[in-house]
C-alpha cells in the first residue's frame, strides 16, 4: 500500500527513517511529506498536504502515518475539500488532539515562538481545535505511556508520553487508544510502536 509519512513539530523526514525501513520490509511504498513550521503557516502547509493527498488518491489504496502534529496536520487536510479516494487508515503517533497542557507554558518562550509559529500557536487554542473535523477514515491512535508522574511532573499523576498526556490523544471518548510504554520524541523507533503500524495497516488490506 502507498503511505504518506508526516514528521512531528519541529523535526524532519529523517526522523521516520527507521520507520520508512520498517514500512518497506512489509511490503509497503512509503514516501515522505515534509514542512518547516518557522518558514511556513499551518493552514499552508495543510493546503499543501491536501494537494498531495488528491494526487496520492490517484493512485491506488493508500494509507498516512503521523507523528504528533503530523496527526493533526491531517485531520485538518482531509477536511478541506473531497478526494478522490479517503485513505484507507490513518495511524496517529503521539498526537494531541486536543489542546496539549504543555503548549502554553512553550509558547511563552520567544524561541518557541519563532521556530514553530501559526503551528506551535494553534496548539495553544481551544478554538483551533473545536474547529479540526474528526477523521473521515479508519484511524488508529498510538499512545506513549513513558513519561514521569508524580508530584514533579507538570503532568501529575496523569499518564503521559513526556510532552502529550494520554488523555490528549483522544479524538472522541469512544477511541480504543493503543498505549506503549515509550516517550514522545522517539516513538517511532520503537519496534512495539512500529509493529502496532504494521499490524493496523495489515489489517486495512485484509479488510478492504
Amino acid at each position: 500500500m502507498y503511505l504518506l509519512l508526516i514528521h512531528g513539530l519541529a523535526r524532519t523526514s529523517l526522523s521516520l527513517a527507521l520507520l520508512d525501513r520498517r514500512l518497506r520490509q512489509a511490503g509497503h511504498h512509503p514516501e515522505h511529506f515534509s514542512y518547516f513550521a518557522f518558514a511556513e503557516d499551518f493552514d499552508a502547509i495543510a493546503q499543501r498536504l491536501y494537494h498531495r493527498l488528491q494526487v496520492l488518491a490517484h493512485r491506488g489504496p493508500y494509507g498516512i502515518v503521523g507523528h504528533s502534529l503530523g496527526g493533526v496536520l491531517t485531520r485538518a487536510a482531509l477536511g478541506l475539500g473531497h478526494l478522490p479516494d479517503l485513505p484507507r487508515q490513518v495511524v496517529m503517533l503521539g498526537t494531541p488532539n486536543q489542546p496539549p497542557r504543555l503548549a502554553p507554558l512553550a509558547w511563552k518562550l520567544w524561541p518557541f515562538q519563532w521556530w514553530t509559529g501559526q503551528c506551535g500557536r494553534n496548539l495553544t487554542c481551544g478554538q483551533f481545535y473545536a474547529k479540526l473535523p474528526v477523521l473521515p477514515s479508519p484511524y488508529t491512535i498510538v499512545a506513549g505511556t513513558g513519561g514521569p508522574t508524580g508530584r514533579l511532573s507538570p503532568f501529575g499523576e496523569d499518564i503521559n508520553d513526556g510532552v502529550v498526556a494520554l488523555a490528549e490523544t483522544y479524538m472522541t471518548p469512544e477511541d480504543a487508544v493503543v498505549q506503549v510504554p515509550v516517550w514522545h520524541t522517539f516513538m517511532m523507533n520503537h519496534p512495539q510502536v512500529q509493529d502496532v503500524v504494521v499490524k493496523a495497516l495489515a489489517l486495512t488490506l485484509s479488510h478492504p
